[in-house]
């Protein structure tokens, strides 16, 4: 049998696929956040009301983790819905469901309405979400790292990591308006509900760019797209994936702690005002915009290793000032969004250039999968609940321990190089 990818109608120009892979990667992560966000500041009293803030915030954050636990088995059936109906049909059919899921939890009943058949719905759903995520995995950021020149790899590199603070921004924004011109009643029966609406919308221009970009002769190794048998992918390549999933932990667990886990707090605890935690993470959110860009700018002068080390110790210095949040949230979350752009703007970059050609698109596949579920999908959950055990200080050690599973992959990493890979 042979791939059914559509014939390539024009070549694309590298800002033509910038503009695409930028555009992409901000809606994915103006989709996660959204729901994010919603799970601790919605949820919990819409979904829990029967359970106190807390209990209520943890259950939420169980759901959330589902989405993650879904992404590699849509991954693995991706592949088959690759060879059948091409790159092109896969992604589309991934965003269709996303953009469907995402409108049906902005349309779901609480459970004052239906009782407990709303957060098995919202489970359900959630899990439709990483389906779709999973099965959207599309290959254009290789196709730009593959694109880049020589000298400047690292900014290339950076360019699909602005998605993380940009949709952040965007997410935030659309809360911060939410809650500041509707009363708490207001945003929690309805107001809530439109940035949901808002995620189909930016969707449907996400798959028009995509689609066409696909569509289109990239001028690239088509190598760079093609799946691996998945027996000798893992077989040749199974200690590169678990090492290359690891690589970016502390970046993806401090992705959940100064966005999701300071409005969490900030709920269950009421130390402070939810508009005021979200107006510090949106000058955060843009500062990190700015440090992501740095770190390209710094791994093209020195090397991507280099970035990763320095970030990973200011993670360090950064756990060490998680009980400021207590009382003065904004160093712990403004530090902690400058130091989030440093760390995430290379920590996926090392990953693909770690695979020979052939295992390049299956490998970072699913390397990346699992690095967001052992990085970010129990983040929020094991955050609050260590917090709420313990005290801050523990949720501190749990960033640190990120940071040290990432120096030891890196090391590893660094044993296991040869000439024919990239640094």
């Amino acid at each position: 049998m042979t791939s059914v990818d559509n014939t390539p109608r024009y070549t694309a120009t590298i800002d033509e696929v910038i503009t695409t892979v930028v555009m992409a990667r901000v809606t994915d992560f103006f989709g996660f956040f959204v729901y994010a966000i919603a799970s601790a500041l919605v949820f919990p009293k819409l979904f829990f009301p029967m359970l106190d803030p807390l209990s209520g915030t943890l259950a939420s954050f169980g759901i959330f983790s589902l989405a993650f636990l879904a992404r590699p088995v849509a991954s693995l059936a991706g592949r088959t819905l690759q060879y059948k109906i091409g790159r092109v049909g896969k992604v589309t059919l991934a965003l269709f469901l996303l953009g469907t899921s995402t409108v049906a939890i902005g349309l779901l009943p609480g459970y004052e309405k239906i009782g407990w058949l709303a957060p098995v719905f919202l489970a359900v759903l959630r899990i439709l979400q990483g389906l779709g995520l999973g099965g959207a995995w599309d290959g254009l950021t290789l196709q730009l790292q593959n694109a880049a020149p020589e000298h400047r790899k690292g900014i290339y590199a950076m360019v699909p990591q602005l998605g993380g603070p940009i949709g952040f921004v965007v997410a935030a924004s659309i809360f911060f308006v939410l809650k500041g011109f509707l009363t708490d009643e207001e945003f929690l029966k309805w107001g809530w509900r439109f940035a949901f609406f808002a995620v189909m919308a930016v969707n449907v221009v996400s798959l028009y760019a995509r689609v066409r970009l696909l569509n289109s002769d990239l001028g690239v190794d088509p190598e760079v797209t093609k799946s691996a048998p998945l027996k000798e992918l893992v077989q040749n390549e199974g200690r590169t994936i678990l090492l290359c999933a690891f690589l970016p932990l502390a970046s993806y667990a401090l992705f959940h702690m100064v966005t999701v886990f300071p409005l969490a707090f900030a709920a269950i605890y009421e130390r402070y005002e939810i508009p005021e935690v979200l107006t510090v993470q949106l000058i955060g959110g843009t500062l990190a915009i700015l440090t992501v860009i740095a770190s390209g700018v710094l791994a093209d002068r020195y090397n991507r290793r280099t970035v990763i080390r320095i970030s990973s110790i200011l993670i360090v210095i950064l756990s060490l000032m998680i009980g400021t949040l207590a009382h003065y949230p904004y160093a712990f979350i403004i530090s902690g969004f400058m130091v989030l752009g440093l760390a995430y703007g290379q920590a996926s970059a090392i990953v693909p250039k770690r695979f020979p050609a052939q295992y390049r698109y299956s490998g970072s596949a699913m390397a990346t999968n699992l690095s967001w579920i052992f990085g970010a999908a129990f983040a929020p959950l094991v955050g609050i609940g260590l917090t709420a055990a313990f005290g801050l200080w523990a949720a501190g050690l749990y960033l640190l321990s990120g940071a040290v599973v990432t120096f030891a992959a890196l090391h590893l990493l660094n044993k296991d190089d040869t000439p024919k890979f990239e640094n």
